[in-house]
């Protein structure tokens, strides 16, 4: 496991033995039960979670309060999660996003 704040001075200190397994992208990963998908990402060094659907620019977490929509996955099959309100849970499936359709495609 990489960096992880487990003992904040707001927040106080979280326990750091309850790890769960999820896939992102068909790889293998660990992050403790409950945090959102987001930090679990970024604690295993993941920071691209999709390309934007036009440019292909890397998107990754930006807000982190579920205001942007930038962190969109898809979560066990269902598109448009967003990883930042997500917790995460045993045996998740998590994958990039697929590109969603846009006005200037209609």
């Amino acid at each position: 496991m990489t960096r992880r704040i487990l003992d904040h001075p707001i927040l106080g200190k979280m326990e750091d033995n309850n790890y769960v397994s999820f896939t992102f992208n068909q790889k293998g990963y660990k992050g403790l039960e409950n945090e959102s998908l987001a930090a679990a990402l970024l604690a295993n060094g993941i920071r691209t979670l999709r390309h934007h659907e036009e440019s292909g620019s890397p998107r990754g977490i930006y807000c982190n309060i579920g205001h942007c929509y930038e962190c969109r996955v898809s979560v066990d099959g269902q598109q448009g999660i967003r990883a930042c309100l997500t917790p995460v849970k045993e045996g998740m499936t998590v994958e990039s996003d697929g590109q969603l359709p846009s006005s200037k495609r209609r």
